[in-house]
């Protein structure tokens, strides 16, 4: 009888595999670039360095001191080169489209001369607080274009996903240059009016057929939006999309008027053909060439700088609070606290706050 050797037999494996990488982790750590001086990033940034600015970006994200010292400067070296771009504020419920929509009206703005600018807040880890998404993935042919740069910044636990740098990154890439920029949110409901008070228009992305109980945070946006997108009309979703375009552009008649004293448009789009990206486009230009006629354009700018110092003032005493040495120590002992049971959190968080002003 003939013997057959056994297929589950195994092999020799390759013998004394070296080590490709020979470096350490501890000396790649050591190895690491080095934080540059404000004066070097600014340089840089005023050339257009897109490496220099995204590791400038990075400084300014850092919650580090000595990171936060240099990123301080850098905004005071980059404000007066900033204010020059079109910011766009872009949200929507997840699954719209939004980065699809981006990347294409972004090419477009390409083709006319511009350069752009794509800041996508990703929701982040709960883990290890870093992007999830990663929008460079998903934007791909944008991402290759040289007048092209995309920044998935993660929320860092802020307020519906609105990265806590957001603004400051604007100006820097105002200052490299950059002269439209896209301002994604997560979609989420709650980010609109933070990504509001730092966009020049806010557009808003939908799909036909989702039903009101995907939809349900639309009515609150619906009243900050300066243009609703019914993305994906292509195909068989046309008609569908049509008809939703209908439905929304009766229901903006129930909403006060907005403060620009421009009517929003409802349209629709495909991201996938190019279909409506040219009537956006013109939408945008009639939208900025009227309001800054009638002011508003300045009047609202205004506002962004009042609301960003409200929000530099919150964030300041924030840091401020909890870098505090006796509030670090006894708010430990509240946590067992109310733990236990032998405290509630408002009353906590009130003895909190009044040692904090004491001392």
């Amino acid at each position: 009888m003939k013997k057959y050797k056994s297929a589950l037999s195994v092999k020799k494996g390759v013998e004394n595999i070296s080590n490709i990488n020979k470096k350490s982790v501890s000396e790649f750590k050591r190895n690491k670039r080095p934080l540059l001086s404000a004066k070097d990033y600014f340089e840089g940034i005023k050339k257009g360095d897109i490496s220099l600015l995204s590791r400038a970006i990075t400084v300014v994200e850092s919650s580090k001191t000595e990171h936060q010292k240099t990123a301080k400067e850098l905004i005071s070296l980059c404000l007066p080169l900033s204010g020059n771009s079109v910011r766009i504020g872009v949200t929507g419920v997840p699954g719209a489209g939004k980065s699809s929509l981006i990347e294409t009206l972004g090419l477009y703005f390409l083709r006319r001369g511009g350069k752009v600018a794509v800041l996508a807040v990703d929701p982040s880890s709960s883990k290890s607080g870093g992007s999830i998404l990663g929008d460079k993935t998903r934007m791909e042919k944008l991402s290759a274009e040289k007048n092209a740069f995309i920044r998935p910044s993660p929320s860092g636990g802020t307020l519906g996903g609105v990265a806590r740098k957001t603004a400051e990154t604007i100006i820097l890439c105002e200052a490299a240059g950059f002269d439209t920029i896209f301002v994604e949110t997560v979609g989420v409901g709650q980010s609109e009016i933070t990504v509001k008070s730092m966009v020049d228009f806010f557009m808003l992305v939908l799909i036909s057929g989702a039903g009101d109980e995907l939809q349900g945070i639309k009515r609150g946006i619906t009243e900050t939006a300066d243009l609703i997108i019914i993305n994906k009309a292509d195909g068989d979703n046309k008609i569908k999309a049509e008809r939703a375009k209908s439905e929304y552009a009766n229901a903006l008649h129930l909403f006060p008027p907005p403060e620009s004293g421009v009517k929003p448009e409802v349209v629709t789009a495909s991201a996938l053909t190019g279909e409506g990206i040219p009537e956006i486009y013109d939408l945008l230009q009639n939208y900025l060439k009227y309001t800054k006629i009638d002011g508003y354009f300045f009047e609202n700018r205004i506002n962004q700088a009042k609301f960003r110092m409200y929000d530099t003032v919150n964030e300041i005493l924030k840091n401020n609070f909890y870098s505090n040495e006796k509030v670090k120590e006894k708010i430990k002992e509240y946590e067992i606290l109310i733990k236990s049971g032998k405290i509630n959190p408002y009353e906590a968080a009130e003895n909190l706050t009044e040692m904090y002003f004491r001392s």
